[in-house]
């Protein structure tokens, strides 16, 4: 018996984009503490922030073709606060609002008050977690119904905001980009954390039924396992950390600051890009709900 996705690639770009959004924006406060000198770098996370969310929405919305025709369903979701739905309403909503007024007060040039960016960090989790406790609503699918796929969720998004911040910088401030070192080396152990997140989900939804056995051998052995293995395992996590491994570890110093470097750099932050995506998208795709087969009587 096979069964059709409820959800499909649409879902999988929005979970993708509000979480890259979040991370963005959590990328921005980590470098005004850490790295208060790269100010351009701390613009790029603020400006991605409030885009990513907002293209997402956009594409939720069309995938939702039901509130195209009635909007108003939108405004329903705020009158069940015993609905994660209702809440990641309110997350987004929240978290919008703070990343554009943050984009307004960097384009007069104006400080973030410290206030502001922890209200900003503190809904930028909450957006992050969200994306994957939406999908354990579906509590009849074993690979969503999961209490780690919110924290791989969260790992994701922040290494997917900070690839993009530092995917940008490459391009337009080398030279802050030279500078930011903590960053690079936090982001490096994200990918890590990642993989270990990624089995340990495989592991536990592939004892806990028949649905969720054949959902981890679909992504392993089955038809999504070269986009499983190439595609978010090679690309999105192995080749990005062996490449800032060589980078921070263990290259010359004049090397990782060189063009050569730089460009390496952006493969490597490109690869984490498609590896968020493919997360969320093979997530989504091969998920198998519990059947219940009822005897002819």
């Amino acid at each position: 018996m096979s069964f059709e996705p409820i959800w499909g690639a649409i879902i999988a770009w929005y979970l993708f984009l509000a979480g890259l959004g979040g991370g963005a924006f959590i990328t921005s406060a980590f470098l005004g503490w850490r790295h208060p000198e790269a100010v351009s770098m701390r613009k790029v996370g603020h400006l991605i922030a409030p885009i990513a969310v907002i293209i997402g929405l956009v594409l939720l919305m069309f995938d939702a073709e039901g509130a195209l025709h009635n909007p108003l369903r939108f405004a329903l979701l705020l009158t069940n606060f015993g609905s994660v739905m209702t809440w990641g309403v309110v997350f987004l909503g929240g978290f919008t609002v703070v990343a554009l007024v943050v984009v307004v007060l960097d384009f007069l040039k104006k400080s973030v008050p410290v206030w502001l960016d922890i209200v900003g960090v503190v809904f930028a989790v909450c957006v992050a977690v969200y994306t994957g406790a939406l999908l354990g609503v579906c509590k009849t699918f074993p690979l969503w119904n999961n209490a780690l796929l919110p924290i791989l969720f969260l790992v994701s998004a922040v290494s997917a905001g900070a690839a993009s911040v530092l995917l940008v910088a490459v391009i337009r401030h080398a030279d802050e980009f030279n500078r930011v070192g903590v960053l690079k080396k936090f982001h490096f152990c994200l990918p890590i954390i990642e993989l270990v997140l990624v089995a340990s989900l495989m592991f536990i939804t592939s004892f806990n039924s028949v649905a969720g056995w054949n959902s981890v051998m679909s992504l392993l052995v089955g038809q999504y396992a070269p986009l499983f293995w190439i595609g978010l395992v090679l690309i999105g996590l192995v080749l990005p950390t062996a490449l800032e491994t060589w980078l921070l570890f263990f290259s010359p110093k004049e090397f990782e600051e060189s063009r050569k470097a730089h460009w390496i750099s952006f493969g490597s932050d490109a690869g984490v890009l498609v590896g968020g995506f493919l997360l969320r998208f093979l997530v989504v795709m091969a998920a198998l709900p519990v059947t219940i087969t009822v005897p002819m009587l």
